[in-house]
């Protein structure tokens, strides 16, 4: 399959976006990725294109014969235009390494593979040979990992993935050494923020053996209030045990988030009430917005809606606008490449379509 074909078929990476999951409210979607490395060919980085090329090779061919998700395709990044790749990379269906430096473009054998409206994809030859992922909305971290391990053993059975007796499966990176999983939540967490508990939260998350980040995974800034919460460890615990850990301790953040909701409208009602009407007002009304303005915003009607304080929107909806207001998304819907003022203009615009369409909520009645 060559690209651009996302017009034929859009919905992939987006199924997390229905909101369908529990908690998901909170928890906007969890993801588990599998590290896989075929036996007898080098890593990645030592690669050469004929490897790289063969790898590939070898992945489609389990991928057909294997029993994966119907209308599963192979896309090669290379044969994708920069704006599809930029739009996987938004939907967090490829990474930046995969889709390539801007210089030089993606490297050879770098492709993904992924059915429309299946929650799991996989990248070949990013840092290893094989990443297998499920996204799933809300806390699903067991399903996630069923998901996950569904597609492994399909492409399992048609090759020989280097593995070794005492150490687990082998990877690129040594940290991912063992199960080779990672595992992770997005969460919404502004009532710990607001309440000024959130410090004492990530120390605690630290302690356990999990880890946090910003939106975008490793290396990226916490923005909105979402942070990504995921195991740090591979090795020595089976991926049940690892999975579960995570659950439980994402488990307890959302009671402790619940907590200090409350808190807030015991204590803070009509301050809290006041800051959501009016991020909802700016993001109504607005004529230019950056995407870090829009997702400060967000979090605060994302609350509002959790809250029930803003009738009629829902949380789908604002998963929705998460989504599509990113810059390719926005260029794609343009029809072109827009410069930094006019996308700032378009997200705006689209925002205001978006939430003018929804069941306005009143415009009398808010407390305050």
């Amino acid at each position: 399959m060559t690209v651009d074909h996302l017009g034929s078929a859009p919905d992939f990476g987006l199924g997390w976006l229905d909101a369908s999951g529990p908690h998901s409210d909170i928890v906007l979607s969890t993801r588990v990725r599998l590290a896989r490395n075929l036996h007898g060919y080098p890593y990645v980085a030592r690669a050469r294109d004929e490897d790289r090329e063969a790898i590939l090779g070898a992945i489609s061919r389990a991928a057909e014969t294997g029993e994966m998700p119907s209308g599963t395709v192979v896309m090669p990044v290379a044969e994708m235009d920069e704006r599809t790749r930029r739009i996987l990379l938004e939907r967090r269906l490829i990474s930046s390494d995969l889709a390539g430096r801007a210089d030089s473009g993606p490297g050879k054998g770098a492709a993904v593979v992924a059915a429309p409206g299946e929650p799991v994809s996989i990248m070949v030859n990013e840092e290893d040979h094989l990443r297998l992922q499920s996204l799933v909305s809300g806390l699903r971290v067991m399903e996630a990992w069923n998901l996950a391990d569904q597609i492994d053993d399909a492409l399992g059975n048609g090759l020989h993935l280097a593995y070794h007796h005492d150490f687990g499966y082998l990877t690129s990176c040594p940290t991912n050494t063992g199960t080779g999983l990672r595992a992770s939540a997005l969460v919404h967490l502004p009532g710990l923020v607001l309440t000024k508990e959130i410090e004492k939260v990530l120390k605690g998350i630290g302690q356990v053996g999990l880890t946090v980040r910003g939106l975008y995974g490793e290396g990226s800034d916490v923005v909105g209030n979402f942070f990504q919460i995921s195991n740090q460890t591979t090795l020595g615990k089976s991926e049940e045990d690892l999975v579960d850990h995570l659950g439980r301790i994402v488990s307890t953040v959302i009671q402790t988030e619940i907590q200090a909701r409350q808190v807030l409208m015991r204590d803070a009602g009509s301050v809290t009430e006041d800051k959501i009407w009016r991020a909802y007002g700016l993001l109504r009304y607005a004529r230019l917005l950056s995407y870090k303005d829009l997702m400060q915003l967000l979090s605060g009607v994302r609350l509002g809606a959790s809250l029930r304080l803003l009738p009629g929107l829902e949380v789908v909806t604002l998963n929705g606008i998460m989504m599509f207001s990113q810059a390719a998304h926005l260029d794609r819907a343009a029809g072109r490449e827009l410069s930094g003022p006019e996308r700032q203009a378009h997200r705006a615009a689209y925002v205001r379509k978006v939430l003018g369409d929804e069941s306005r909520p009143p415009t009398s009645g808010a407390a305050g």
